[in-house]
């Protein structure tokens, strides 16, 4: 009798996750976003499963000084409506990079997530700091470098 193969498809419990540590300092918005989402997601293993939560926690430091290309500080607005006529609030990327620098990589990373409950809870593995200090000394933190292979 032959033995069949089978490909291994993860579930909650037989995932490893680990905990990745990223510095933004000097990177682009758009190519370090798409990288986060890979690894929330999982996509970088050989083991992916599209419908189980595979991906690693991220911790994302500097993200204070990120890079973003073109005239986009000026050119690129949020957006938010308060739901009342005339409610419509436009703030450009500059004065969102001033106050509160980790909402940018936050949604950047959340736009390209699938719009799923899985993507949901996804994206409450990405951990973004300002600064260089973070709480998650406890964790098994593994140094990746923004742009290689990861």
């Amino acid at each position: 009798m032959i033995k069949s193969q089978r490909t291994p498809v993860l579930n909650k419990e037989t995932a490893n996750r680990e905990w990745i540590v990223l510095d933004a300092k000097g990177q682009t918005l758009g190519r370090l976003a798409t990288q986060i989402a890979d690894l929330l997601r999982g996509k970088n293993k050989s083991q992916f499963t599209p419908h189980v939560d595979c991906g690693d926690f991220v911790v994302l430091l500097n993200c204070a000084d990120i890079v973003v290309t073109g005239s986009k500080l000026t050119d690129k607005f949020y957006y938010k409506h308060s739901g009342y006529p005339g409610g419509l609030k436009k703030t450009a990327l500059k004065d969102v990079l001033a106050k509160h620098p980790d909402r940018v990589i936050f949604h950047a990373v959340k736009g390209m997530l699938p719009k799923t409950r899985l993507a949901a809870r996804q994206i409450l593995k990405l951990k973004v700091y300002a600064g260089d200090t973070h709480p998650h000394t406890a964790q098994k933190l593994t140094q990746v470098q923004v742009g290689k292979e990861i």
